[in-house]
């Protein structure tokens, strides 16, 4: 017998290759709005400063520190304003552009496809829980080609909750009718995914791609997603 009966996957970071996408959607957005005449100096500079911000407005989201809107409204205005571009118009223009350009990338992270064809094949049901918005998820399914292998997508609008609280995997749990041992999570976040599945009494697995030194006690740590067919 499996030791588990259905797996929850993350979605950015895990299966979706977030980094990949993102930057094409940035090159595309940086030079159809002639950034450069702008005084952003640079597209690696641009690219750089999106990170920075878009990692630190994610990471207080996480924490309920902020509101999803200040990252869709804010973030674009304080990459601008850090090249000294006070455009609140066009920075408002731009998130709207990267919201519809970005999830329509199609890259997956290294092995994704083969991993979950596998899992697939095992008949497992499987989950995506995210802290991503509801409008976004679906589209980043279809266009990377993996919206057939999912029974749902659980998202913190659907279930009220986000990651790392509990109750959004207790929703994805019975959404499936089963309990938390008969579960696990896969995941890149320690605190949303990991922490989350911790606080939910599931196991769960950290894919650590660049061995990230930490002092987490994980049920599994993986650096590629082809490592859990030895697991599942």
């Amino acid at each position: 017998m499996p030791l588990y009966s259905c797996v929850f996957f993350d979605l950015d970071h895990t299966l979706w290759d977030y980094e990949t996408n993102c930057k094409e959607a940035l090159l595309e957005l940086y030079h159809s709005y002639e950034l450069n005449n702008f005084g952003v100096s640079s597209f690696h500079d641009f690219h750089t400063s999106f990170n920075v911000i878009n990692t630190n407005l994610w990471d207080r989201y996480d924490r309920g520190e902020i509101h999803r809107d200040v990252i869709r409204f804010e973030r674009f205005d304080r990459i601008l304003k850090e090249f000294g571009v006070n455009h609140y118009e066009m920075s408002l223009k731009l998130s709207d552009d990267y919201v519809n350009v970005s999830p329509k990338k199609k890259n997956l992270m290294p092995s994704a496809g083969i991993v979950l064809e596998y899992l697939s094949s095992k008949n497992y049901p499987m989950y995506i829980i995210t802290n991503g918005f509801d409008e976004i998820q679906s589209t980043k399914l279809q266009s990377s080609g993996i919206e057939k292998y999912f029974q749902e997508v659980v998202t913190s609008q659907k279930a009220g909750y986000k990651k790392p609280a509990k109750e959004i995997f207790h929703y994805a749990l019975d959404k499936e009718g089963i309990l938390s041992h008969q579960a696990i999570m896969i995941g890149d976040n320690l605190i949303t995914d990991i922490g989350g599945a911790k606080n939910a009494a599931i196991d769960a697995v950290y894919l650590n791609p660049t061995g990230v030194s930490h002092n987490e006690n994980v049920t599994y740590e993986i650096r590629s997603l082809n490592e859990l067919t030895t697991i599942l």
